[in-house]
C-alpha cells in the first residue's frame, strides 16, 4: 500500500510539472496574440486596395490580354503551404497539411513553416526551394522576393497555376484551413465598376496592360504576406486553446489522483488500526 501511495504522489508531481509548462505556453501564446491580430488587420487593407486597383484597370480596358489571366489548361500547380514552426497547437498543422494533400494533379510545393518543410521533404515532394522559411519570422521583404520568383516561374511556364494553403483566422476560437487561388487571375468587373472606369479620368502610362502586369508581383506578395499573418495568428490561437484545455485536464487529473491518494492513505490507516486491534486482542 505504501508503494502505491508513493507512486500516486510521484504521478501528482509529474502532472503538476506538466501543468506548469502548459500554463506557461498558454500565457506566451496569449501575449503574442495581440501583435499577431494587429498584423492581420493591417495586412488586409493592402490586399484589398491592390485588388480594387487591378479590378479598376481590367474594367477600364477589358480587351487587354495579359499572361496572368486565365489559362486554358492547368498542367502543373505551384502550391504554397503555410504551416507552423512548432507543434502543440491542436489540429492546426494537420488540418492545413490535409488540405494540401487533397490537391489533385502534378504539384510543386513551396513550404513555409518548419512543420510544412519537414512534412513535404519526408514525403519526397517536388520542392520549389530547399530553404526552410520560418512562418513566424518571414518578413515583408522576403514575401516580395518570393513573389518575384513565383511570377517569373509562372511567366516561363514552369507551372500554370499558383494556389496557397493556409489557415484563415476567423476568431480566437475558430480557425479554418483554406485554399486560395492566386494565379491565374479571374477578375470580372461588375457593370457598375465598368461604368465607373469609363467615367474615370485616370490615364495609365505606358499602358493599362503594362501597369496591370507590373502590379501583379505586388499583388501576389500581398496575398502571401497576408496569408502568413493569418496563419501565424491562427497558430497562436490554436496553441492557446490547446494549452488551456491541457491545463484544465491536468487540473482534473490532479484532483482525481488526490482522491485516489486519500483513499489509499485511508485504507492504509484502517489496515494499521485493524492490525493494532488484532494484536491487542491476542
Amino acid at each position: 500500500m505504501a508503494g502505491s501511495m508513493k507512486d500516486i504522489k510521484l504521478r501528482i508531481k509529474s502532472v503538476e510539472s506538466t501543468m506548469q509548462i502548459t500554463k506557461a505556453m498558454e500565457l506566451v501564446a496569449s501575449s503574442k496574440m495581440r501583435r499577431a491580430k494587429e498584423r492581420v488587420e493591417h495586412s488586409r487593407p493592402y490586399f484589398e486596395t491592390l485588388h480594387e486597383t487591378l479590378t479598376g484597370i481590367a474594367a477600364a480596358d477589358p480587351r487587354a490580354r495579359n499572361p496572368y489571366l486565365r489559362r486554358d489548361e492547368i498542367k502543373r500547380t505551384l502550391l504554397i503551404v503555410i504551416a507552423g514552426d512548432r507543434g502543440l497547437a491542436g489540429g492546426y498543422n494537420s488540418n492545413v497539411l490535409k488540405q494540401a494533400d487533397a490537391q489533385e494533379g502534378p504539384v510543386t510545393v513551396l513550404p513555409i513553416g518548419k512543420r510544412s518543410a519537414e512534412y513535404f521533404a519526408h514525403h519526397g515532394a517536388d520542392l520549389f526551394t530547399d530553404e526552410v522559411l520560418l512562418a513566424a519570422e518571414i518578413s515583408v521583404g522576403e514575401c516580395f522576393s518570393l513573389s518575384r520568383k513565383i511570377t517569373e516561374g509562372f511567366l516561363k511556364g514552369d507551372y500554370d497555376a499558383v494556389k496557397i494553403c493556409y489557415t484563415r483566422f476567423d476568431s480566437m476560437m475558430t480557425q479554418t484551413a483554406a485554399t486560395m487561388e492566386v494565379l491565374p487571375l479571374t477578375i470580372e468587373p461588375t457593370e457598375e465598376q465598368k461604368a465607373a472606369a469609363r467615367r474615370s479620368q485616370i490615364l495609365y502610362k505606358p499602358s493599362s496592360e503594362e501597369v496591370f502586369r507590373a502590379i501583379i508581383p505586388e499583388y501576389v506578395a500581398g496575398i502571401v504576406y497576408g496569408a502568413v499573418c493569418e496563419s501565424v495568428a491562427s497558430e497562436l490561437a490554436a496553441r492557446r486553446t490547446a494549452m488551456d484545455a491541457a491545463t484544465k485536464n491536468a487540473g482534473e487529473m490532479i484532483d482525481h489522483l488526490n482522491l485516489y491518494y486519500n483513499r489509499a492513505r485511508q485504507a492504509a490507516i484502517t489496515q494499521e488500526i485493524t492490525e493494532i486491534v488484532a494484536g491487542a486482542e491476542i
